[in-house]
């Protein structure tokens, strides 16, 4: 349903006339569609307000020109909660703007004078005002964004009425408490909550307590509310999990898992305590075992109570789980190096070994005429596949690489240019978002490989073709492979024609496709257990390959291929131990390229508001 923003639509004053008229002709129904259509795009503007009334004494207050159903408008609901509210049912009215609310956050629905006349709380049971206040809550993050926060105002101040005309019902106390804390009042959320458990102890209290302190920073006060929530009720166990996390973001990770311990002990199933078991293990030991098996959970439990982000918390920002990892190399600064310039120098760079034909490539394309010389191409050959296959991308003339494949299909080029992204959920959603690729032929999809096409004239698209191509190509390939993974997927995997075309990928010449490839079959493990003997077998015969040819000469995506191998479901200790070798680290904390730091934080700024 529109909202008003930059709906095409005609605007409220347009709206407006044609209500007027409308109601001019008797034309009841035409005119409170109107009016539902202003109210959408200015829900506070005084004519709105006044034709609306002009509508509801022509037809008798009829409630039904502005009808509820399973699919009703916006519009259409404010209106008739307007309309409840002047016939003297104004806690059914706020019951709709709690609902279009939770709809549109961003609105200004409430901001009228009846919803902040001081004198509404009288007319409204004080437990139905503070069902109303929860039902806003759930409906909102916590804390609001601040810059979405005014819409939610009007609430605050019925939620002040209230509790002047209800001072000691704890009920209404602890959900003003809690709107309070989401929109930032975290001084006032402090003292409702107290004066809440103070009226009446209880576990909703005590729980709305300790959410205040904890967003005071209060943190031993908050840990003994919840504490003293879970004396009222030792079985609620989402409050042993908000404990839990409470703790282990003041790096108390032993006495978080304790917590948790104790909540499994009670119910192993419980899905709070399992996904916040998960990240706070991961956490402590940096073990993907924990996120695999958050992976499986969720797979497994689709009926969740609520939906969880441990598992993307944990992924996010970290190589592969949750998002391209950048290549490096001489080439690559020379590109960035050129781009900077803006063109005010001629870039020249002389490489002591060749590197991969994706890094080749790109920058070739990025700026032509750069002076390239290879000084030597090191034994093992890295123009040359690591073992046989049938799947050559590259051919080489000296130290020269092309194609070998023609031009992808424009259909393929466009959905390449909609899909790819540099960042991802978690492994498991990036599968899912790749089907969007599943119907294009396999040759559109090793072409695209090798053509990518240019970024998308987007924010996230001119990022990236200013100051950093190579991660758009990076990109393409990634998605590309991924949507391999949707090929012919009635063929049992073992067989099948994705598995063969991603390992020959995987063995083929040295190369960021490699990458690729490699993640696609990482990928495939996560979302399915069966293969995961399969695609660690083959991730650790890779890294081994790496670590062998690295013995003679650098390989250029080596720290990549460990942060994979690091990602992979199953993977053996002795290649976990590699891949922390190969990284220089034994921290077993995945760890961001420091030099693309800049660049990073402006596709996340991207990537949080698109």
């Amino acid at each position: 349903m529109p909202e008003g923003t930059d709906d095409p639509a005609l605007s409220a004053a347009e709206e407006l006339a044609l209500a007027r008229l409308a109601l001019a002709e008797g034309d009841l129904r035409h005119a409170a569609d109107h009016v539902a259509a202003a109210i959408v795009q200015a829900p506070t503007l005084p004519e709105l307000h006044e034709t609306l009334a002009r509508v509801a004494a022509a037809s008798g207050n009829d409630l039904e020109l502005f009808p509820l159903g399973h699919h009703a408008f916006v519009g259409a609901v404010v209106a008739r909660a307007h309309l409840l509210a002047a016939a003297g049912r104004p806690a059914e009215g706020l019951d709709l703007l709690a609902a279009a609310t939770g709809y549109a956050p961003g609105v200004d629905w409430a901001g009228v004078p009846w919803v902040t006349a001081p004198e509404l709380p009288e007319r409204l049971d004080p437990e139905r005002t503070a069902r109303i206040l929860m039902q806003l809550c759930a409906a909102v993050p916590d804390p609001v964004p601040r810059r979405a926060r005014d819409p939610l105002r009007p609430y605050l101040t019925l939620a002040r009425n209230a509790i002047t005309v209800h001072p000691g019902h704890s009920l209404l106390l602890g959900a003003a408490s809690a709107l309070a804390r989401r929109v930032g009042e975290v001084t006032l959320a402090v003292t409702w909550a107290s004066r809440g458990v103070r009226a009446q102890p209880s576990k909703l209290g005590e729980v709305w307590l300790g959410y205040a302190y904890r967003s005071a920073g209060r943190t031993r006060d908050a840990l003994a509310a919840l504490g003293r929530a879970v004396g009222h009720d030792p079985d609620d166990l989402a409050v042993y999990a908000d404990i839990a996390g409470t703790l282990a973001d003041h790096g108390r990770l032993d006495e978080a898992l304790d917590w948790i311990d104790r909540a499994l002990a009670r119910d192993p199933t419980f899905d709070c305590a399992v996904h916040t078991a998960h990240r706070l293990r991961f956490l402590r030991d940096g073990d993907v075992a924990h996120l695999v098996a958050l992976a499986d959970f969720i797979r497994d439990h689709p009926d969740d109570s609520h939906e969880h982000g441990d598992l993307a918390e944990c992924c996010r920002s970290r190589p592969w789980l949750g998002q391209v990892t950048p290549a490096g190399g001489l080439m690559l600064d020379a590109l960035r190096q050129a781009l900077a310039a803006e063109g005010a120098a001629r870039v020249a760079v002389r490489l002591d070994a060749l590197e991969p034909p994706s890094a080749m490539r790109t920058v070739a394309a990025a700026v032509p005429g750069l002076d390239v010389e290879v000084a030597e191409v090191a034994d093992p050959d890295p123009r040359e596949p690591r073992r046989a296959t049938a799947c050559q991308l590259w051919r080489y003339d000296g130290t020269t690489v092309a194609p070998t494949l023609p031009l992808p299909s424009g259909e393929a080029t466009e959905r390449i240019r909609q899909l790819a992204h540099p960042a991802w959920p978690h492994p498991p959603a990036a599968y899912d978002a790749a089907v969007g690729l599943a119907t294009l032929e396999l040759k559109d999809l090793l072409r695209l490989l090798v053509h990518p096409p240019a970024a998308p004239p987007t924010g996230l698209g001119r990022v990236l073709a200013g100051q950093d191509p190579s991660l758009w190509v990076r990109c393409v390939q990634v998605w590309a492979c991924l949507g391999l993974l949707h090929h012919r997927t009635d063929e049992s995997w073992a067989e099948s024609t994705r598995r063969r075309v991603l390992v020959q990928l995987v063995w083929g010449v040295e190369d960021w496709i490699t990458e690729a490839a490699l993640f696609a079959l990482i990928t495939a493990a996560w979302v399915e257990p069966a293969v995961r003997p399969d695609v660690a077998r083959v991730v650790a015969e890779r890294l081994a390959d790496v670590a062998a040819v690295a013995r003679e000469r650098r390989v250029p995506i080596a720290a990549s291929l460990a942060h994979l191998a690091l990602a992979t479901p199953a993977v053996d200790a002795a290649t976990i131990a590699l891949a922390h070798e190969l990284l220089g680290d034994t921290s077993g904390r995945p760890r961001r390229p420091g030099p693309l730091a800049r660049l990073w934080r402006r596709l996340g700024a991207l990537l949080r508001h698109p």
